[in-house]
This record gives C-alpha cells, sequence and structure tokens, in this order.
C-alpha cells in the first residue's frame, strides 16, 4: 500500500563503482522492528531491478519525522482507512524539559467521511506509532500515525 519512499524513510539511492547500488535507509525510530523487514523487501526488489550487488546503508540522523511522509504517502494512507499524521510537533534545539501528563492530540479526521469530531480509544494501536480512534459521527474505528 505505501512505498518506503511514500513513507520517507528511503534517504537516498546511488550506483556504486562496482556496479551494484546502495540504498540508504532512516528507521522510523531506533528499534523499528520493521527495519528489518524493510532492508530485506529493499535488497530484493533492486536484486529484482537487475542488480546482483545491492546493499542497504541505516541512516539514524537526521531523524525521521512524520513529515517526512510524502503527500502521496498520505493520500495512500487515508484511502486504506488510516488517519495520516499531522504536522509533528517542534522541539527547541538541545536539552528540553520532561513534561509528563496529557500529549497534544490535533484534530483528527475520520479517513472514512472526512469527519473531525472523533476520539482516541488507544493510545496505541497494532504499533507504537499508531493510535485507535473512533469516528462519532459514522461510528466506525480507525487507526490514526501518530506525529512524531
Amino acid at each position: 500500500m505505501l512505498t518506503l519512499a511514500d513513507l520517507g524513510v528511503l534517504r537516498d539511492v546511488r550506483l556504486d563503482a562496482d556496479g551494484g547500488v546502495t540504498a540508504v535507509l532512516t528507521p522510523t525510530y531506533t528499534g523499528c522492528p520493521a527495519l528489518a523487514e524493510m532492508r530485506a523487501d529493499l535488497v530484493a526488489a533492486l536484486h529484482d531491478a537487475g542488480f546482483a550487488e545491492a546493499r542497504v546503508e541505516t541512516q539514524l540522523s537526521p531523524a525521521w519525522s512524520t513529515d517526512d511522509i510524502t503527500a502521496a504517502g498520505r493520500r495512500k494512507l487515508a484511502e486504506a482507512g488510516i488517519a495520516p499524521p499531522g504536522a509533528a510537533p517542534r522541539r527547541a534545539p538541545g536539552p528540553v524539559p520532561l513534561t509528563l501528563g496529557a500529549t497534544r492530540v490535533a484534530d483528527v479526521h475520520c479517513p472514512r467521511c472526512g469527519s473531525a469530531d472523533t476520539e482516541e480509544t488507544s493510545r496505541f494501536g497494532a504499533t507504537a506509532c499508531k493510535a485507535l480512534r473512533r469516528c462519532r459521527a459514522c461510528r466506525e474505528p480507525f487507526e490514526q500515525v501518530k506525529e512524531i
């Protein structure tokens, strides 16, 4: 449904002097359990494209943000019934104070009917980067990609 380019984790692809290719991935977060699958799928796709030598490098800086998801990726998420993230929160550089308690929640529109009258039912969904929500207008549950 979503390509690595749509997700914004594919940072670079370059041809190497030996005729191979190197792709650069930035995981959505350092401990992302999907990184191994993304790497394997990318190597397989590069082999299928005719590259005998396919390498994948991991790049942690700059860190990935949900702002890196392309417009096409956001559209594809919504078409699949997953609310795309809003703009990621901005933090000042350097040390920041730890704030406990409520987190910022942007207006989340239902990907099915478009209503902004939605509620969070669980802060965590199938993955840590998604929340579970329900639309009060059409009553349908849906996932939301959280802003990172």
